[in-house]
């Protein structure tokens, strides 16, 4: 205890002194308090930051306190109406975005990819979720698992990309394991004591599949068996998507529908800058989507909160708006928007679906996989698919502008905290869900 007063005393001087100038600076060029107040955090989180004086574990300890104060720059009992929005820190801090990995994404069920990818025996795919490298493939009993994607020798990852195998044979070494996760060969290990291949299998996720989704949960659930590796997609479904998952059902969600392509754009801002774009309740549409305003009926616009489901719902602009005159409509009548916390959305519209999976790679950038499906009557429509996907890009462009514009506000010191208009609620509900996950 003592030691940890005495390294607390020496951060805490320079802080005072630190805070002097920014005082006077305040004085001098008229800076308001709040900024003030926001530069000082950043300065005192590069202290608890700093390496000489502070013994690992305090820094540890400094790290998840520091955390915990950022989190609770937040409450979620006080209502939309009334509320300030989280901290620009919760978008720009490094250890922030540590804590977000380990208790918003490792905890609960992630979409990964989608069936058809694993619609054979022997095929797979890979990923990365935070730090975990996973591989998903269906085995040749036609059993869907999940494993994650590291040799159990020297940490090789395995496998890469899509495709089809027999086996995951490690380039490393030559390991060689089956597609159930056992090791049926390790090279060169004659005479190595206490070795036992039947103890050096995969190790494994759980994984389900839910209409066109496929999804893993990093964190296993100790009252399952390891065998016993694909879940029960209806249960997965109750978890996932709770008391929403009727009303996705009456939207078609879970439908048959052709797999089109996959788009991937690598955005520069957090992860969670992206997420509040989808879920301004349409705010921002008549301003930055025009094109897009044109086909939808915004005075018809609705939304639905469930427990950990946002539901946005718009009426299309049909042959009066949507539809132009070649006849071209993509987004049909009725749009529907599905948030599912924390990152995954859902657009269904005309007979389009497309999903939206938003992965972090840091605090400050993250990668948006878009996969697009369609109605399977439509699926050899080839102009009508080429010009629908091009619209769908400039939508995109228009955002991946947006979003990476106010990561640059977020770092500014002008900027800490700001308030929601009524609309965004589904963007108040996800902050509030954050706070829920990531309180001590």
């Amino acid at each position: 205890m003592m030691t940890m007063l005495a390294t607390i005393t020496s951060p805490s001087s320079t802080l005072k002194s630190t805070t002097t100038g920014y005082l006077k600076l305040h004085h001098k060029f008229s800076v308001s308090v709040s900024q003030f107040r926001h530069r000082r955090r950043r300065i005192h989180q590069t202290l608890l930051c700093t390496r000489d004086p502070i013994s690992s574990s305090s820094r540890v300890f400094a790290a998840a306190s520091n955390t915990s104060n950022l989190v609770e720059e937040f409450d979620p009992e006080i209502p939309v109406e009334r509320a300030l929005t989280p901290p620009s820190s919760w978008y720009t801090d490094y250890q922030f975005h540590r804590c977000e990995l380990d208790r918003v994404f490792y905890g609960g069920w992630q979409v990964v990819g989608y069936s058809d990818q694993i619609k054979a025996n022997r095929d797979f795919f890979t990923g990365r979720l935070g730090e975990v490298e996973f591989v998903v493939c269906r085995d040749d009993e036609g059993k869907i698992r999940a494993f994650h994607n590291v040799c159990s020798h020297h940490a090789s990852i395995l496998a890469s990309g899509s495709g089809r195998k027999s086996c995951f044979f490690c380039p490393y070494h030559g390991w060689t394991y089956s597609l159930n996760g056992s090791l049926v060969k390790a090279t060169r290990m004659t005479g190595i004591e206490n070795f036992a291949l039947n103890e050096m299998g995969l190790k494994p996720l759980r994984v389900a599949v839910w209409g066109p989704f496929v999804l893993l949960k990093v964190t296993q659930d100790k009252s399952k068996k390891e065998e016993d590796i694909e879940s029960d997609g209806s249960v997965v479904a109750s978890e996932w998507l709770g008391s929403s998952v009727g009303r996705l059902s009456e939207g078609g969600v879970d439908s048959t529908f052709s797999f089109i392509c996959r788009r991937e754009y690598t955005i520069d801002c957090n992860w969670k800058v992206f997420c509040d774009n989808y879920l301004d309740g349409g705010y921002h549409v008549p301003y930055a989507h025009k094109g897009l305003m044109s086909g939808l009926d915004l005075e018809t616009y609705s939304t639905t909160l469930f427990e950990r489901v946002s539901i946005q719902e718009c009426g299309g602009g049909g042959s009066k708006a949507g539809e132009e005159e070649d006849g071209f409509d993509r987004l049909g009548s009725q749009a529907l928007y599905a948030f599912v916390y924390p990152n995954f959305m859902i657009n269904r519209y005309g007979p389009w679906m497309d999903t939206n999976l938003v992965i972090p790679l840091g605090p400050r950038k993250c990668k948006v996989v878009f996969d697009y499906f369609l109605d399977p009557s439509l699926k050899d429509d080839e102009a009508f698919i080429r010009r629908s996907l091009e619209e769908s890009k400039r939508v995109q462009m228009e955002d991946v502008v947006l979003c990476e514009n106010v990561q640059r506000g977020l770092e500014s010191p002008a900027y800490d905290k700001g308030r929601y208009a009524l609309v965004e609620k589904p963007m108040h509900h996800f902050h509030c869900l954050l706070h829920q996950n990531l309180k001590i």
